[in-house]
């Protein structure tokens, strides 16, 4: 029996070549372990600009997405959200190998490469899935805008001189209202991206919620929120000033909100897979990632 013809997505930063060389390296990988490698079409551009010899190379819009087998990403957290964002609504898990700094989704370094694609050619991996939000925007009643986000959805404000002032609802109560540069709907995955930054709690990925942070608010009630997953966030900008805001997700995608403009931010049903090569706990890779000093433990007392 004919095995069936082997796909794998390579995502990259073509802007560095740090992660031209990762591409390059991998695509020759996988060509020589009879996988054919996938790009999409600027990608290829820059890779073939880079080096012509490359070859056996197919375009994402001709592969169908379910074919795939596993997306390959070279690169920080943003070029991971990239990818996230090429393969949305397929079952397809992404595996990172961190080019960048903290690289909190990655799954290993560049000096693991071989080692990591071996693995992966070996399908010696898990599969961990990560809750996201569906996110849209109202004007007037009406749906105007609708994404996702695998971190965050931000509102902020447009203008710097002006703050925006916004009304929190949860579950379909209001909760407060306050003057702010903005607010974060995150994640656990995007507890430790932005709404870390803002002031917000660190959310172990396993748990599923949806979390609030404020931004620079000026209020005695602008604490940062956990709500249940099914419980609706929702953010509106209020017309008594007139500050307009944009709505940010993943820093990817983007809407400008006027004054009256709703978000609404709920669980959603389609989450983003990861590819894990280790099993180790998310406290491991927190000390890890943010070189927490642990110097002088000695675990539980009954070890």
């Amino acid at each position: 029996m004919t095995a069936s013809p082997r796909h794998m997505l390579v995502v990259s930063h073509t802007g560095r070549q740090e992660s031209l060389d990762a591409a390059c390296e991998v695509i020759s990988l996988l060509g020589e372990a009879g996988v054919t490698p996938v790009l999409n079409a600027a990608e290829r551009d820059d890779l073939l600009a880079y080096a012509p010899r490359l070859d056996g190379l197919a375009l994402l819009d001709e592969v169908d997405p379910e074919s795939l087998e596993l997306v390959i990403v070279l690169g920080g957290d943003g070029t991971i959200l990239r990818a996230a964002e090429m393969v949305r609504g397929s079952t397809v898990p992404l595996l990172g190998v961190n080019l960048g700094h903290v690289g909190f989704l990655a799954e290993a370094e560049r000096d693991d490469l071989g080692e990591t694609l071996r693995r992966a050619l070996a399908r010696d991996y898990v599969v961990e899935e990560r809750m996201t939000i569906d996110v849209r925007v109202l004007l007037d009643g009406e749906t105007v805008y609708q994404s996702w986000a695998l971190n965050e959805a931000t509102v902020e404000k447009a203008s710097r001189e002006r703050m925006l002032e916004l009304i929190i609802e949860v579950g379909g109560r209001p909760l407060s209202a306050f003057g702010c540069d903005g607010a974060v709907i995150a994640t656990p995955t995007g507890s430790t991206a932005y709404a870390f930054s803002a002031g917000g709690p660190v959310v172990w990925p396993n748990i599923d919620a949806i979390l609030m942070v404020p931004l620079a608010a000026h209020a005695l009630f602008a604490r940062p929120l956990v709500v249940a997953p099914t419980s609706m966030l929702a953010i509106e900008v209020q017309r008594r000033n007139n500050g307009t805001g944009v709505l940010f997700c993943d820093g990817r995608r983007t809407h400008e909100l006027p004054p009256g403009a709703r978000v609404e931010a709920t669980k959603s049903a389609t989450p983003v897979r990861l590819a894990r090569l280790q099993r180790g706990v998310f406290t491991d890779r927190l000390v890890r990632k943010f070189d927490l000093p642990v110097a002088g433990w000695r675990g539980p007392a009954d070890r």
